[in-house]
């Protein structure tokens, strides 16, 4: 089952038949563990309505509204090499290795809805960066009470060049306006994702493919559970809040964002993510 965010309510859209609940309050949606029962409770009250995709996309908007978005850190192999071989001159590579291995993970705060775009939105490259690359991210949708009830798609956009200097440089690198985009939903389930659902990344550049990437999310290293739990250890979101995983598809350092650039990030029973560089 997925959710979307409309402009007014939501909508709910149960295999190819969609529902309408235009007085449904995202934040008090989100923020309830049975977010997956409530909407099935919400389709017995509606009546299916006809909904073109085209309709869908000039309507919707990134499924947050009072939620934080927070990212997971050195959660794949991949991502700890790409960090060590940027942070390398710095002196700063023993510390990805060493949270990799660690008991506790790297969490830190991304953006709030302000800095946060959704499908077919523009994300931005910061000005004063060199090396840009884009993330793509199971992304948890998390209740208040810390339950996981849900997923979407997000893009951690990342300036490679300034975390690379200092990894104290991090939430510049991380942290600015159009850092981030989710979407285009939030599949609900009361089930775990299967261990082979697939992250796929594309990268156009004048209408050519210039970058693909893959890999399944069993290869996370940390449980989604775990993730969560340390995200609300000593943290309350009294409206839920969504969590990126962390990535296992790094580019190369011979790459890098260009403007015009877009982006299409795929997730097994998701959807597709996709975003222009400003």
């Amino acid at each position: 089952m997925k959710i979307y965010k409309l402009n007014q309510g939501i909508l709910i859209q149960q295999n190819q038949s969609y529902f309408h609940s235009p007085k449904t309050d995202w934040d008090q949606f989100i923020r309830e563990d049975n977010a997956y029962e409530n909407a099935k409770k919400l389709i017995d009250q509606l009546s299916p309505i006809n909904y073109a995709n085209d309709l869908i996309a000039r309507e919707l908007d990134a499924p947050m509204q009072n939620q934080e978005l927070w990212a997971s850190g050195v959660t794949y192999i991949r991502s700890k090499q790409g960090r060590q071989e940027e942070s390398e001159k710095a002196g700063g590579s023993d510390f990805y290795a060493r949270v990799y291995e660690a008991e506790r993970p790297e969490l830190f705060f991304k953006a709030t809805r302000l800095r946060t775009v959704g499908n077919l939105q523009k994300v931005r490259i910061r000005k004063d960066s060199t090396w840009d690359v884009p993330e793509p991210e199971l992304v948890l949708v998390i209740s208040a009470n810390g339950k996981i009830i849900g997923y979407t798609i997000g893009n951690d956009m990342s300036s490679r060049s300034i975390e690379g200097e200092n990894p104290l440089y991090l939430p510049q690198a991380k942290s600015y306006d159009g850092c981030a985009a989710v979407g285009p939903c939030v599949y609900l389930t009361s089930e775990p994702l299967a261990k082979n659902t697939l992250i796929k990344l594309n990268i156009e550049r004048g209408g050519k493919s210039v970058f693909k990437g893959e890999i399944e999310i069993s290869q996370i290293k940390r449980s989604f559970e775990e993730l969560a739990g340390f995200l609300f250890r000593e943290c309350s979101f009294p409206n839920g809040a969504l969590l990126m995983t962390g990535t296992g598809i790094v580019p190369d350092s011979g790459f890098t964002l260009q403007s015009g650039d877009v982006i299409s990030i795929t997730v097994d029973c998701i959807g597709t993510l996709t975003n222009t560089v400003a």
